[in-house]
Protein backbone atom coordinates (compact mmCIF):
# COMPACT_ATOMS: atom_id res chain seq x y z
CA UNK A 1 0.00 0.00 0.00
CA UNK A 2 1.04 3.35 -1.06
CA UNK A 3 0.59 6.34 1.63
CA UNK A 4 1.47 10.06 0.95
CA UNK A 5 0.81 12.08 3.93
CA UNK A 6 0.46 16.07 3.98
CA UNK A 7 3.79 15.62 1.64
CA UNK A 8 5.55 18.97 0.74
CA UNK A 9 8.47 19.58 -1.44
CA UNK A 10 10.89 22.66 -2.49
CA UNK A 11 13.76 22.72 -5.00
CA UNK A 12 15.98 25.60 -5.24
CA UNK A 13 13.13 27.65 -3.61
CA UNK A 14 10.56 26.59 -5.78
CA UNK A 15 7.69 24.45 -4.06
CA UNK A 16 7.03 21.99 -6.07
CA UNK A 17 4.68 19.58 -3.99
CA UNK A 18 2.43 21.16 -1.52
CA UNK A 19 0.61 18.87 1.15
CA UNK A 20 0.14 15.80 -1.20
CA UNK A 21 -2.10 13.25 0.45
CA UNK A 22 -2.88 10.25 -1.88
CA UNK A 23 -3.68 6.53 -0.71
CA UNK A 24 -3.48 3.41 -3.34
CA UNK A 25 -4.70 0.40 -2.07
CA UNK A 26 -3.20 -3.33 -3.51
CA UNK A 27 -5.08 -4.11 -6.81
CA UNK A 28 -5.55 -0.42 -7.24
CA UNK A 29 -4.56 2.05 -10.17
CA UNK A 30 -4.70 5.93 -9.66
CA UNK A 31 -4.33 8.25 -12.47
CA UNK A 32 -2.83 11.43 -12.36
CA UNK A 33 -3.03 13.97 -14.76
CA UNK A 34 -1.68 17.62 -15.15
CA UNK A 35 0.17 20.31 -17.32
CA UNK A 36 4.11 19.86 -18.00
CA UNK A 37 5.52 21.11 -14.35
CA UNK A 38 2.30 20.56 -12.39
CA UNK A 39 4.50 18.20 -10.34
CA UNK A 40 3.13 15.15 -11.57
CA UNK A 41 6.90 13.03 -12.34
CA UNK A 42 8.00 14.71 -8.82
CA UNK A 43 5.71 12.86 -7.17
CA UNK A 44 6.43 9.71 -8.96
CA UNK A 45 10.06 10.09 -7.75
CA UNK A 46 8.50 10.90 -3.81
CA UNK A 47 7.10 7.71 -4.07
CA UNK A 48 9.99 5.80 -5.28
CA UNK A 49 11.94 6.88 -2.60
CA UNK A 50 14.56 8.90 -4.86
CA UNK A 51 13.54 12.38 -3.29
CA UNK A 52 12.55 13.30 0.17
CA UNK A 53 10.35 15.54 1.86
CA UNK A 54 10.28 18.76 3.53
CA UNK A 55 7.22 18.39 5.31
CA UNK A 56 5.64 15.10 5.25
CA UNK A 57 5.89 11.86 4.90
CA UNK A 58 5.89 8.66 2.40
CA UNK A 59 4.49 4.93 3.77
CA UNK A 60 4.85 1.99 1.94
CA UNK A 61 3.33 -0.86 3.66
CA UNK A 62 3.88 0.67 6.67
CA UNK A 63 7.41 1.59 6.35
CA UNK A 64 8.59 5.27 5.92
CA UNK A 65 10.60 6.35 3.02
CA UNK A 66 13.89 7.99 4.25
CA UNK A 67 17.24 8.46 4.03
CA UNK A 68 19.15 4.87 4.57
CA UNK A 69 15.54 3.25 4.32
CA UNK A 70 15.60 0.19 1.82
CA UNK A 71 12.78 0.34 -0.29
CA UNK A 72 10.35 -1.44 1.35
CA UNK A 73 8.49 -3.78 -1.64
CA UNK A 74 9.73 -4.68 -5.32
CA UNK A 75 9.40 -1.52 -7.35
CA UNK A 76 8.47 -1.63 -11.40
CA UNK A 77 9.61 2.20 -12.00
CA UNK A 78 9.43 4.13 -15.70
CA UNK A 79 10.40 7.64 -15.50
CA UNK A 80 10.75 10.41 -18.31
CA UNK A 81 12.09 8.20 -21.22
CA UNK A 82 14.11 4.68 -20.76
CA UNK A 83 17.60 4.63 -20.65
CA UNK A 84 19.82 1.61 -20.85
CA UNK A 85 23.20 0.68 -21.81
CA UNK A 86 23.59 1.79 -25.53
CA UNK A 87 25.76 -1.49 -26.57
CA UNK A 88 23.23 -3.88 -24.80
CA UNK A 89 20.74 -5.61 -26.33
CA UNK A 90 17.36 -5.86 -24.80
CA UNK A 91 17.85 -8.89 -23.42
CA UNK A 92 21.40 -8.35 -21.98
CA UNK A 93 20.20 -5.14 -20.03
CA UNK A 94 17.44 -7.37 -18.17
CA UNK A 95 19.80 -9.75 -17.72
CA UNK A 96 21.90 -7.33 -15.95
CA UNK A 97 19.15 -5.10 -14.15
CA UNK A 98 17.54 -9.03 -12.88
CA UNK A 99 21.08 -10.20 -11.69
CA UNK A 100 20.70 -7.25 -9.26
CA UNK A 101 17.94 -9.35 -7.40
CA UNK A 102 17.84 -12.95 -8.68
CA UNK A 103 14.14 -13.35 -8.79
CA UNK A 104 13.39 -13.42 -12.20
CA UNK A 105 15.01 -16.37 -14.88
CA UNK A 106 16.36 -16.01 -18.28
CA UNK A 107 13.31 -17.32 -19.74
CA UNK A 108 11.10 -14.86 -17.55
CA UNK A 109 13.05 -12.14 -19.35
CA UNK A 110 12.34 -13.76 -22.91
CA UNK A 111 8.25 -13.97 -21.71
CA UNK A 112 7.82 -10.64 -20.46
CA UNK A 113 10.06 -8.66 -24.20
CA UNK A 114 7.67 -11.33 -26.04
CA UNK A 115 4.38 -9.77 -24.09
CA UNK A 116 5.93 -6.10 -24.82
CA UNK A 117 6.38 -6.98 -28.38
CA UNK A 118 10.25 -7.69 -28.46
CA UNK A 119 12.35 -10.50 -29.86
CA UNK A 120 14.61 -11.55 -26.98
CA UNK A 121 16.77 -12.47 -30.00
CA UNK A 122 17.44 -9.42 -31.71
CA UNK A 123 20.69 -8.76 -31.64
CA UNK A 124 20.48 -4.95 -32.20
CA UNK A 125 22.17 -2.61 -29.26
CA UNK A 126 19.49 -0.46 -27.32
CA UNK A 127 21.03 2.66 -29.13
CA UNK A 128 19.47 1.14 -32.82
CA UNK A 129 15.95 0.95 -31.18
CA UNK A 130 13.26 3.14 -32.19
CA UNK A 131 11.20 5.32 -29.21
CA UNK A 132 8.46 3.31 -29.58
CA UNK A 133 11.25 -0.23 -29.30
CA UNK A 134 12.78 1.42 -26.18
CA UNK A 135 9.61 2.27 -24.35
CA UNK A 136 8.27 -1.05 -24.78
CA UNK A 137 11.61 -2.16 -22.83
CA UNK A 138 11.47 0.30 -20.48
CA UNK A 139 7.75 -1.16 -19.72
CA UNK A 140 9.55 -4.96 -19.59
CA UNK A 141 11.75 -3.56 -17.20
CA UNK A 142 9.21 -1.80 -14.64
CA UNK A 143 6.77 -5.37 -14.88
CA UNK A 144 9.37 -8.23 -15.24
CA UNK A 145 9.92 -8.70 -11.24
CA UNK A 146 6.54 -8.43 -10.85
CA UNK A 147 6.28 -5.70 -8.77
CA UNK A 148 4.38 -4.96 -5.37
CA UNK A 149 4.27 -0.93 -6.25
CA UNK A 150 4.43 0.18 -10.21
CA UNK A 151 4.90 3.86 -10.80
CA UNK A 152 4.84 5.47 -14.35
CA UNK A 153 5.65 8.50 -16.17
CA UNK A 154 3.68 8.66 -19.58
CA UNK A 155 3.57 4.99 -20.24
CA UNK A 156 2.34 5.12 -23.67
CA UNK A 157 4.68 7.67 -25.06
CA UNK A 158 5.54 6.79 -28.49
CA UNK A 159 3.66 3.35 -28.53
CA UNK A 160 1.32 2.57 -31.44
CA UNK A 161 -2.20 1.59 -31.19
CA UNK A 162 -0.93 -1.88 -30.66
CA UNK A 163 1.26 -0.92 -27.93
CA UNK A 164 -0.74 1.13 -26.02
CA UNK A 165 -3.19 -2.36 -26.22
CA UNK A 166 -0.12 -3.77 -24.87
CA UNK A 167 0.11 -1.65 -21.73
CA UNK A 168 -3.18 -1.98 -21.07
CA UNK A 169 -2.83 -5.82 -20.78
CA UNK A 170 0.45 -5.43 -18.77
CA UNK A 171 -1.42 -2.91 -16.17
CA UNK A 172 -4.45 -5.18 -15.85
CA UNK A 173 -2.14 -8.07 -15.46
CA UNK A 174 -0.29 -6.23 -12.48
CA UNK A 175 -3.73 -4.96 -10.42
CA UNK A 176 -5.23 -8.61 -10.83
CA UNK A 177 -1.95 -9.66 -9.35
CA UNK A 178 -2.46 -6.79 -6.03
CA UNK A 179 -0.20 -4.32 -6.77
CA UNK A 180 -0.58 -0.80 -6.08
CA UNK A 181 -0.17 1.17 -9.55
CA UNK A 182 0.38 4.96 -10.17
CA UNK A 183 0.14 6.66 -13.74
CA UNK A 184 1.10 9.80 -15.11
CA UNK A 185 -0.26 10.48 -18.55
CA UNK A 186 -1.58 13.56 -20.66
CA UNK A 187 -4.05 10.53 -22.43
CA UNK A 188 -6.97 10.86 -20.30
CA UNK A 189 -8.59 8.32 -22.63
CA UNK A 190 -6.07 5.72 -21.97
CA UNK A 191 -6.48 6.93 -17.99
CA UNK A 192 -9.42 6.98 -18.16
CA UNK A 193 -9.42 3.31 -19.58
CA UNK A 194 -7.37 1.41 -16.80
CA UNK A 195 -7.55 3.77 -13.25
CA UNK A 196 -9.51 3.19 -10.79
CA UNK A 197 -9.52 6.67 -9.68
CA UNK A 198 -8.02 9.81 -11.42
CA UNK A 199 -6.21 12.77 -9.38
CA UNK A 200 -5.45 16.20 -10.79
CA UNK A 201 -1.93 17.85 -9.81
CA UNK A 202 -1.54 21.44 -10.29
CA UNK A 203 1.05 23.73 -9.12
CA UNK A 204 2.36 21.15 -6.87
CA UNK A 205 -1.38 20.58 -5.40
CA UNK A 206 -3.54 17.34 -5.73
CA UNK A 207 -6.52 19.45 -5.98
CA UNK A 208 -8.98 16.74 -7.63
CA UNK A 209 -9.43 13.33 -7.03
CA UNK A 210 -12.40 11.35 -8.72
CA UNK A 211 -14.47 8.47 -7.55
CA UNK A 212 -14.30 4.80 -9.23
CA UNK A 213 -15.34 5.05 -12.79
CA UNK A 214 -16.53 1.37 -12.63
CA UNK A 215 -18.18 1.55 -16.07
CA UNK A 216 -15.68 2.43 -18.29
CA UNK A 217 -12.69 0.89 -16.29
CA UNK A 218 -11.34 -1.81 -18.68
CA UNK A 219 -9.57 -3.68 -16.02
CA UNK A 220 -12.46 -4.22 -13.70
CA UNK A 221 -14.33 -5.22 -16.69
CA UNK A 222 -11.81 -8.03 -17.40
CA UNK A 223 -11.47 -8.90 -13.48
CA UNK A 224 -15.58 -9.08 -13.90
CA UNK A 225 -15.13 -12.00 -16.26
CA UNK A 226 -15.70 -9.65 -19.01
CA UNK A 227 -13.88 -9.48 -22.49
CA UNK A 228 -10.20 -8.94 -22.36
CA UNK A 229 -8.50 -6.50 -24.76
Amino acid sequence: MIEVSSFSKTIRGHKVLREINLTVRPGEIVGVKGPNGSGKTMLLRAIAGLVYSDAGAIFINGIKLGPGVPYPVNLGLLIETPSFLAHYTGLDNCRLLASIRNTVTVEDIKTILRQVGLDPQDRRPFHKYSLGMKQRLGLAVAFMERPDVVLLDEPTNALDQDGVEMFKSLICKARGCGASIVITSHDDKVLGMVSDRMALVEEGRLIEEKPPMRDSNICCSQSMGGRDE
